[in-house]
């Protein structure tokens, strides 16, 4: 059963309603365990920094009383350097301490109890170093042997251990705390996870059961839109290049045409001055002079013949260049037959035709390398292309060197078929890259037969196919034209007429 656009909206809306709620509670959560779980890290952290300030205060008190036994024992005044580090660093020791259990009340009478024996311990230890500084070490150890100085070590070390204990108590108590919120906020992500999962999945149902209908009709667009900006390019450059063809061939036939027309008109005014001295030698009839009868017959013997001549000569040159209008106007006009064509076997027939012309010299010869051996398009226009453009390779060679032809098919980006003929002829100069394409145009000097209409009717037939020829050049080295066609030209003119 189809689904309805009203139905595909109302389910959407609600599932996107549903899952923003549940990202709601799960971001809510999340921050609330994530800022407990850092309040309990900061708990695990001051009661770590409890345990180091205490350790540290209590490695101070026995360096202390350790300097003091040295000292006693062996009055070498170098054992007292512990003793003196610690009553510096004491004060810091101790307001270390007094910093990390400041959060925890239960310890506060121990740590003042602990400063004040800490006070007497230090003194107890200045009182027996007085007497022996000044010689008396029996006093000293005398005060020693009282025990205070021992009990007072216990003392400390029974106020550390107390608020020790309250710490790791705190440590533990903050740690299971951390762990629980660490635990939940893992099992709210997964379950959050899971309905998020749950209703993507459900929105993910309703789209595709939606989208189902539409797919034949999403291909479509698709096939349609594939190089599309390439077809529109590709268009654009084809009406720019038909625009400046149309603008060349106006310009052609406005001046290759005229010229003749103007030498007819010419001669058609000569004609009519050559018959004045026939019509005075007709008028004068019997009477007419040696003279006249002699200027008669030099204007009708020589000049009306010159001039019939050249009258003759433009008509005959005009016919030429209309006639190659039309030859190509037709072949533009010209019905194509599209079929599957073997260009690998097209290319070889082209090139039997010519290959006595290209190996007639040692050295010579025409080679092919076909990686592109099909194509679909007009065989008749595909046949004519390659006929010219090698006929051209040869009859333009270069007379220091035997004539070496090179033809390969390559397949390029979107399967088109690129075609390259290269020979080592005479070359084209850079400024007549473009104008051998022109409609009685040729280049270089003209030792050789033609009316500079081949390369104009190739690049029709090429651009009737759907594609393009270009030409690379260097005087003196060779030439090579590139044809590059659509490997389905029917496809090729359904696209483009889309």
């Amino acid at each position: 059963m189809p689904i309805s656009q009203a139905f595909f909206r109302r389910s959407n809306a609600f599932l996107l309603a549903v899952g923003i709620a549940v990202l709601v509670i799960i971001v809510s959560t999340s921050l609330w365990l994530t800022t407990a779980s850092e309040r309990y890290f900061g708990e695990v952290t001051a009661a770590r920094a409890v345990r180091s300030a205490s350790a540290d205060l209590l490695s101070r008190v026995q360096d202390a009383e350790t300097g003091q036994r040295g000292y006693l024992l062996t009055r070498d005044e170098s054992y007292l350097e512990p003793y003196t580090a610690a009553v510096a660093n004491l004060p810091d020791n101790k307001a270390r301490l007094e910093r990390a259990v400041a959060n925890l009340r239960e310890v506060e009478p121990n740590v003042k109890r602990l400063s004040s024996r800490l006070d007497q311990k230090m003194a107890e230890l200045a009182s027996t170093l007085a007497p022996a500084r000044n010689g008396d070490f029996e006093a000293a150890l005398a005060v020693v042997g009282t025990g205070a100085g021992k009990q007072l070590m216990d003392e400390i070390r029974t106020d550390l251990a107390a608020i020790l204990n309250k710490s790791e108590a705190e440590l533990r108590e903050a740690m299971d705390a951390q762990i629980t919120a660490s635990t939940r906020l893992r099992w709210t992500t997964i379950i959050g996870a899971i309905l998020i999962l749950a209703m993507a999945g459900a929105a993910s149902w309703t789209i595709i059961s939606y989208t189902r209908e539409l797919v034949a009709t999403r291909r479509e667009v698709e096939t349609l839109n594939v190089g599309l900006e390439e077809r529109v390019r590709q268009r654009t450059d084809a009406l720019v290049k038909a625009n400046e063809e149309v603008q060349r061939f106006a310009y052609i036939v406005t001046h290759d045409l005229r010229a003749p027309l103007v030498n007819i008109m010419g001669f058609t005014s000569e004609l009519e001055a050559m018959f004045k001295p026939i019509d005075t030698y007709v008028a004068a009839g019997p009477a007419a002079s040696p003279e006249q009868k002699a200027e008669a017959e030099e204007a009708l013997r020589v000049d009306v013949t010159e001039a019939i001549g050249f009258i003759r000569s433009s008509t005959r040159k005009m016919d030429g260049l209309i006639n190659a209008i039309l030859k190509i106007s037709r072949e533009g006009r010209r019905e194509l037959r599209i079929e599957s064509v073997d260009l690998a076997a097209l290319i070889e027939a082209a090139a039997a035709a010519v290959h006595h012309q290209a190996s007639d010299e040692d050295g010579g010869g025409i080679a092919i390398d076909s990686q592109a051996p099909r194509i679909v398009s007009d065989r008749l226009s595909l046949d004519q292309i390659m006929g010219n453009l090698l006929d051209n390779a040869i009859k333009y060679r270069a007379p220091e060197r035997p004539i070496q032809i090179s033809v390969r098919t390559r397949r390029e980006r979107g399967g088109w078929v690129r075609i390259e003929i290269e020979d080592n002829g005479r070359g084209i100069a850079a400024s007549d890259r473009e104008r051998i394409f022109e409609l009685f145009r040729r280049s270089g000097v003209q030792n050789t037969a033609g009316e500079g209409i081949g390369l104009a009717h190739v690049r029709t037939l090429v651009r009737n196919l759907g594609g393009d020829i270009g030409v690379r050049s260097e005087l003196g080295k060779g030439t090579t034209f590139t044809v590059t066609l659509p490997p389905d030209l029917a496809a090729y003119k359904r696209s483009a007429e889309a």
